[in-house]
């Protein structure tokens, strides 16, 4: 796995060039970029499995018909799709007209983190996506277990791939990389909206009916952190500390979600609720140090 510098340049790049009607190969697009030829290959087969793209004598290439279709919005959607929209402040016709620009993006890096490599999974990618569009069920093995899923979405958090879908009336995820023998059916299931609107609107991944509340004390060596973004899911900032601290709460699903957290940021956060969350912490911790 290579982290993705300059991941929202390389893919404005690359989807000029085949507007264009340039012909490029792996290994020109590998070189240019700076990265490996099996990143180049997930762009095109993966990010970019939309488009129609041919690949002729080792060359890629869009289809004569498609040429020069590809406009801003085209480029704003695949943005908000690969997960690069958050990364600047404003995607805005101008500013993407300056990414694509060789001379001004050298302005810009981008350092974000690792992302698993998926390339032999292009064909679960792609029959998950047609089950979800087709609302349709899917079977496939999971830890050990035959499933019989309803697939709503697929979701990257933090560089990892998952599949939301419900089992026996119960909203959960799966690993991509982890799903084995998918095998796509002919039966058709109804899209539950409560649930569209719970993997919409939840920051976390992992789903539960019942949320703990948890309120934290964030010291004001590191307050900056959270107020910049949400480090915590479903963050919210509750009070500004008269020291420059925050008090801030997350709703997780499990203990150990929030426990994980806390400890990275030891020692200048701090549960103030429930107290027995903190006790276990430092417990935890007594036990370690022993």
């Amino acid at each position: 796995m290579k982290s993705h510098d300059k991941i929202a340049t390389r893919l404005a790049q690359i989807l000029n060039k085949f507007n264009s009607g340039e012909r490029v190969s792996v290994d020109e697009l590998s070189e240019e970029f700076g990265v490996t030829k099996r990143t180049i290959q997930r762009d095109i087969n993966e990010r970019m499995s939309y488009l129609p793209i041919k690949k002729e004598n080792g060359f890629y290439f869009l289809e004569e018909y498609y040429l020069g279709k590809l406009n801003f919005s085209d480029i704003e959607n695949f943005a908000v799709l690969s997960g690069i929209r958050e990364l600047f402040p404003s995607l805005q016709e101008n500013f993407l007209k300056n990414i694509l620009d060789t001379t001004v993006n050298q302005a810009y890096m981008v350092r974000g983190h690792n992302y698993e490599d998926l390339s032999n999974k292009t064909e679960v990618f792609t029959q998950l996506e047609l089950a979800i569009v087709t609302h349709l069920l899917v079977e496939f093995d999971y830890k050990d277990k035959h499933r019989v899923i309803k697939p709503y979405k697929m979701i990257n958090s933090k560089g990892i791939w998952y599949l939301a879908g419900v089992e026996e009336d119960t909203l959960k995820t799966f690993s991509l990389t982890k799903i084995s023998k998918l095998t796509p059916t002919t039966v058709e299931f109804k899209v539950d909206a409560d649930i569209q609107e719970t993997i919409k609107d939840d920051d976390n991944i992992w789903f539960s009916p019942k949320k703990i509340e948890v309120v934290l004390k964030v010291e004001k060596e590191v307050s900056g952190y959270f107020l910049r973004r949400d480090i915590l899911p479903n963050q919210t900032i509750v009070k500004n500390l008269a020291d420059g601290g925050l008090l801030v709460s997350t709703k997780v699903a499990f203990e150990e979600e929030i426990l994980k957290l806390v400890r990275y940021w030891i020692p200048n956060v701090e549960i103030v609720s429930p107290a027995y969350l903190q006790d276990k912490l430092e417990d935890d911790l007594r036990k370690y140090l022993t």
